[in-house]
């Protein structure tokens, strides 16, 4: 079928990379995997972060004038008419303004992938997004949960008829990686990560307090990511000295040397919503370690493909130096790691799902 869709958080096209950007870019890939034709039907970015009044007044202007776009050309194209709408990350911060609009005079289902409901912020400063946004999850006819916690959510509130189901994070896998039997030496370690303030930044601190506890051991650090606080982050690792290499932002090739080159990836992920990152080191056998969350749950399954631990800087430096001290285990975590992207999160697994539950949406 032909199907129009939106992110209005981040384009798929965005300069920036993110794991936003990435989950936009592979549903497109498994809607064309399952044969549909799929068009992106606005680029407008509906995203205020700051909770700025006039930003968002700019925002609900632009978007009435995308949507009298889109009326008068699937009115003059016909062809080019969708026979669904499916709209990628709704939430309070970055309503969709346009896809339910859109659908309803075009009379076909309205989909959403990754909606997050907040209804705390139905006052303050992004009220009138957070009135927009439950608006259009209430408008879905189907909503996509990529993680326990958001389906949680969607579920308190869904209104009658409305569908939720489960669509698990997943990627394009790469090759197998060649199997590796003993650590460097020393052990290298790698973060990947965006630099910014709030949860990221908290992350980071996190890190470092377990990086502490660890100094004693022999480890090197490869930390991959940009952002505006990369200064901050280059503050709390400073103490480290060489053992920390910074990398800056690097293209998906760079990339995936890092990730199969390391013998861990080490990232809190404080409130992560799922973490794309995580997915991609296990693809390429290289065990994670994250703080266990309704988030990073969704991705790791302790004992699998990583470690999941308690909160404090404590416990997570204790779940990785046993696992430093324990090869065995290492080894096993590195072949259990690929083996459970394969089986439950790759793009062949996703654009099968994905195919079955909008197609009895429409039927």
């Amino acid at each position: 079928m032909r199907i129009a869709f939106h992110a209005p958080l981040k384009p798929p096209d965005h300069p920036v990379p993110s794991g936003d950007r990435q989950m936009a870019r592979l549903l497109l890939r498994a809607l064309e995997r399952a044969g549909h034709r799929v068009e992106v039907a606005s680029a407008l970015r509906s995203y205020d972060g700051t909770g700025d009044p006039e930003t968002q007044r700019r925002l609900f202007a632009a978007a009435a004038d995308e949507r009298e776009r889109l009326r008068r050309l699937y009115a003059d194209a016909p062809e080019r008419r969708p026979a669904l709408w499916l709209s990628y990350h709704v939430y309070y911060k970055a309503p969709d303004l346009i896809g339910p609009a859109v659908a309803r005079s075009l009379r076909i289902p309205y989909v959403v992938a990754e909606a997050s409901r907040a209804r705390k912020r139905l006052t303050g400063p992004w009220a009138g997004f957070a009135e927009a946004a439950e608006a259009a999850i209430d408008d879905a006819a189907l909503v996509l949960c990529v993680s326990e916690r958001d389906r949680q959510a969607v579920e308190a509130h869904r209104p009658p008829r409305q569908r939720v189901a489960s669509l698990p994070p997943f990627l394009d896998l790469p090759p197998y990686p060649p199997v590796r039997t003993t650590c460097g030496t020393p052990p290298r370690l790698l973060t990947v990560a965006m630099m910014r303030p709030g949860d990221k930044l908290a992350s980071y601190t996190r890190l470092t307090e377990a990086l502490q506890i660890l100094a004693d051991r022999p480890w090197t650090l490869d930390v991959v990511g940009d952002g505006p606080s990369a200064m901050d982050v280059k503050a709390l690792l400073a103490p480290f000295g060489p053992r920390i290499r910074h990398h800056g932002a690097l293209p998906p090739e760079a990339l995936a040397d890092r990730y199969a080159d390391a013998d861990m990836l080490l990232w809190p992920g404080l409130n992560e919503a799922f973490g794309m990152v995580y997915l991609e080191a296990q693809a390429f056998g290289t065990p994670v370690v994250a703080i266990d969350n309704a988030g990073t749950g969704t991705v790791i399954w302790d004992g699998v493909g990583g470690r999941l631990t308690g909160p404090s800087g404590a416990e997570y430096a204790t779940a990785v130096a046993a696992l430093l001290d324990d090869p065995a285990q290492l080894l096993a975590l590195r072949t259990g790691a690929r083996r459970h992207v394969e089986e439950h999160h790759s793009l062949d697994t996703a654009a099968t799902r994905l195919d079955g539950l909008i197609t009895e949406t429409t039927q």
